[in-house]
């Protein structure tokens, strides 16, 4: 009978080594295999001067419309790697870095909805040559509005992945988490006078107080990494692919481009409610789930009544409300890549 526990336990311990085991390679090596993928789906990385500044992009090959992807804020191109080589079987995928993201050029400048969106324009004109179907994930899908509103003529048709439509407007920006965390620490380091804004987020950011009791723990391992390996994005071992694909992006995020959501210039001649009734195109919008938390922060892109509001606002427009994070398209691939195709046939 003894001898039958032992082994039961042993066998339970096996598996469980075995399920960190598996988890800790997949947490540390997701971003290799996205990545492994995508180059092998035909995607070619390329740099273009629009305007005078560089835009860092990916091009996919020639399988059906054009589509152009915009990441939200620090992210890069690379954050759609999971969904890039199914999208290529349908679409002429471009996905870029924006200003101040990725390998794109630092343009504090042009840290604004209608700055960046003017440039981005010229890239459909210029690069993609044809009018595209334009898909931006958050403060992307903001750019996605901005293109769809004022440059007609670039876009075939829009979808807005969960963007933080009217909360980046102050003064209700300041009750969302974005302002509190993110925004209000990108802002502070750019007056601070420090050189690393990773470790700096991490000793003064709100986001890590989330982990509650393991914040000191979680703060020692970012900090021990970064102290290792300074030219390389964050990864720590026990934290799931999304939350090592936040430090991937932060890597190479200029906190400048923050500070305009602090200050409220990224919204500097963007009226949102009268961008989303311009929309001419056939749209969709995306709004994954919400919540507030015991100090009435919102913590999410937009709350119900938000998504309302912008689903009235545009004349031709699905409503998608999906059960994801706002992440959605790295968390829930398959589901975005359908909603993609599904697009695609409506605009046939």
């Amino acid at each position: 009978m003894m001898r039958t526990i032992i082994w039961v336990l042993a066998g339970a311990l096996a598996l469980l080594a075995l399920g960190i085991g598996t988890f800790m390679l997949h947490t540390m090596t997701y971003y290799k295999r996205n990545m492994t993928a995508v180059w092998r789906a035909g995607f070619v990385e390329k740099q273009v001067i629009i305007n005078g500044r560089e835009i860092n992009y990916a091009e996919g090959p020639d399988n059906g419309p054009p589509l152009l992807l915009i990441h939200g804020q620090a992210a890069d191109w690379q954050n759609y790697a999971r969904v890039l080589p199914e999208l290529a079987d349908h679409y002429h995928v471009f996905a870029v870095d924006c200003y101040g993201h990725g390998r794109s050029a630092r343009a504090p400048e042009n840290y604004s909805a209608a700055a960046l969106g003017s440039d981005l324009a010229q890239f459909i004109r210029e690069v993609i040559g044809e009018t595209a179907v334009v898909s931006g994930h958050s403060s992307g899908g903001q750019l996605a509005l901005w293109l769809a509103a004022n440059a007609p003529d670039t876009v075939r048709g829009v979808v807005l992945e969960d963007p933080p439509l009217f909360t980046t407007t102050l003064p209700r920006a300041e009750k969302t988490w974005n302002y509190v965390d993110l925004a209000t620490t990108a802002y502070n380091f750019v007056h601070s006078g420090e050189t690393d804004f990773v470790t700096y987020q991490v000793q003064h950011g709100k986001f890590y107080t989330l982990f509650k009791e393991l914040q000191p723990r979680l703060t020692q391992s970012v900090l021990a990494y970064r102290a290792r390996h300074p030219h390389e994005p964050v990864k720590v071992f026990y934290m799931p692919p999304v939350m090592n694909e936040l430090w991937r992006g932060v890597h190479t995020y200029d906190p400048r481009f923050g500070a305009a959501f602090y200050d409220g210039s990224w919204n500097d001649g963007f009226d949102q409610a009268d961008a989303l009734s311009r929309i001419s195109v056939p749209a969709v919008l995306i709004h994954t789930n919400w919540r507030y938390d015991e100090a009435g922060i919102l913590m999410a892109a937009m709350d119900d009544k938000d998504a309302e509001l912008a689903r009235s606002l545009i004349p031709d427009v699905q409503f998608i409300k999906v059960d994801s994070g706002h992440g959605f398209h790295f968390e829930k691939p398959g589901d975005f890549v359908q909603i993609m195709v599904n697009f695609l046939d409506r605009l046939r």
